[in-house]
């Protein structure tokens, strides 16, 4: 990177996770080789074909809020209320608040995607939108009787922006503001666009990440329809199988991964606690969904970065756990190493596939694996598949032998990205 260009730094985690709520116990549950892959208990699943997910069953937002603020969980959604929670959870843990820190300078970028309305907020409307013999939707049933019926603020609290929006309000965060919404690449993106405002100097801090929530009747029920899921119902633990030759599908799941960016001088002078260096970005599109975007992304984000690949300690895997994705994940990132790839990690066989809250939360566990020097082996990857030309270490932690960890993302459609992260030494 650009000695002239002003150097970046985690210096706060909000993680809520289906392994934990807090960076150290997500930490302990990776180190630990566990899963939070079970039966989905949020609603009855009985009749999908895919019956498991990264579900985090004790989440209350509650918990997290001022009391003064707790009117306003009813205007969210529970992607919302989760990415909002972690993003007060990571503000707390990076020390940032409004009324000791220029609130004009403290901004935010955040990453999301579709998110899925409640079926009980939808399911009076369209009843009285099916007339009979009940065959199809009548949109002039739908625009005079339907509609009647659904709460008037019902689109904001499904809008992907709103995390961005809510969390702006609730900590007086009036610096710059986004949202990418592009699946499981937005919050890398939005990362790569939080970087980019703090080496302008358009503002010292910006909080970024991602938020997503898709154990949902409504996204099951459209998802299973053109994704490939995982049919190991009955061993959860067992179902999500990066890079394995017995893979069968992806595992859904959900969460948030809220990390606080900072210009490296002003987290200095408040002394405020680092976790790492975000060093560079990088992005494209997979045309041919043969992994040379893939590989370009990488390549982007090591230039940027000013990093070698005999440098890089481990790739931090998208691993979505398909048989196709796997295959072109796993050749894109070879090609980017010239065919001699550092090891893989691959979080989602431990958490599923947590869409737009992944690449951050995935990140997030790869600063903490080169802060604490270990690395998690990977879950569920008993069988290599020849196919994939990656090393996948399984088992126990092996110890970090360099400074540098690189994150890939990528969506079915083939938008790529990937950031090169550095672990803090001075």
């Amino acid at each position: 990177m650009s000695a002239s260009r002003p150097r970046t730094v985690f210096t706060g985690l909000g993680l809520i996770t289906p392994l934990g709520a807090t960076p150290e116990a997500f930490w302990q549950a990776l180190l630990a080789g566990q899963s939070g892959i079970k039966p989905i208990s949020l609603f009855d699943a009985s009749g999908l074909p895919a019956r498991i997910a990264g579900e985090i069953s004790d989440f209350d937002a509650k918990k997290v809020f001022d009391k003064k603020d707790r009117k306003s969980l009813k205007m969210m959604a529970r992607a919302i209320q989760l990415g909002v929670s972690a993003s007060l959870l990571a503000l707390k843990d990076a020390d940032v608040d409004t009324n000791r820190i220029d609130p004009t300078r403290v901004g935010i970028d955040f990453g999301a995607a579709l998110i899925a309305s409640e079926l009980e907020e939808m399911a009076a409307a369209a009843e009285l939108s099916v007339p009979e013999p009940k065959e199809k939707v009548d949109l002039h049933t739908w625009g005079a009787k339907g509609m009647t019926t659904m709460p008037p603020l019902w689109m904001l609290k499904y809008l992907p922006n709103m995390p961005a929006c809510h969390i702006s309000i609730l900590a007086n965060l009036q610096g710059p503001s986004n949202t990418v919404t592009e699946d499981d690449v937005a919050p890398l993106l939005a990362m790569a666009e939080a970087q980019r405002i703090l080496q302008r100097g358009q503002a010292d801090v910006m909080l970024t990440g991602g938020t997503d929530s898709r154990i949902n009747i409504l996204s099951l029920s459209r998802l299973t329809m053109f994704s490939e899921f995982s049919q190991r119902n009955d061993e959860p633990t067992k179902a999500c199988r990066p890079f394995d030759a017995q893979r069968d599908g992806k595992v859904l799941g959900e969460g948030a991964g809220i990390l606080v960016l900072e210009e490296l001088e002003h987290a200095q002078r408040r002394g405020a606690k680092i976790y790492g260096e975000l060093l560079g970005c990088g992005a494209s599109f997979d045309r041919q969904r043969d992994g040379s975007g893939l590989a370009r992304a990488i390549t982007a984000a090591l230039s940027q970065a000013g990093v070698g690949p005999d440098q890089i300690d481990h790739v931090n895997a998208q691993g979505f756990s398909t048989r196709a994705d796997d295959v072109m994940e796993a050749r894109g990132i070879a090609a980017a190493f010239a065919g001699k790839p550092p090891p893989v990690w691959a979080v989602k066989a431990s958490t599923g596939s947590m869409g737009a809250a992944g690449g951050s939360t995935e990140l997030a566990a790869s600063l903490l694996a080169l802060q604490h020097g270990q690395i998690p082996g990977t879950l569920n990857c008993d069988h290599p598949d020849p196919e994939c030309p990656i090393s996948v270490p399984t088992g126990a932690p092996r110890p970090r032998t360099r400074d540098c960890a690189l994150k890939v993302s990528f969506t079915p459609m083939g938008q790529c990205a990937a950031a090169v992260v550095r672990r803090w030494t001075s």
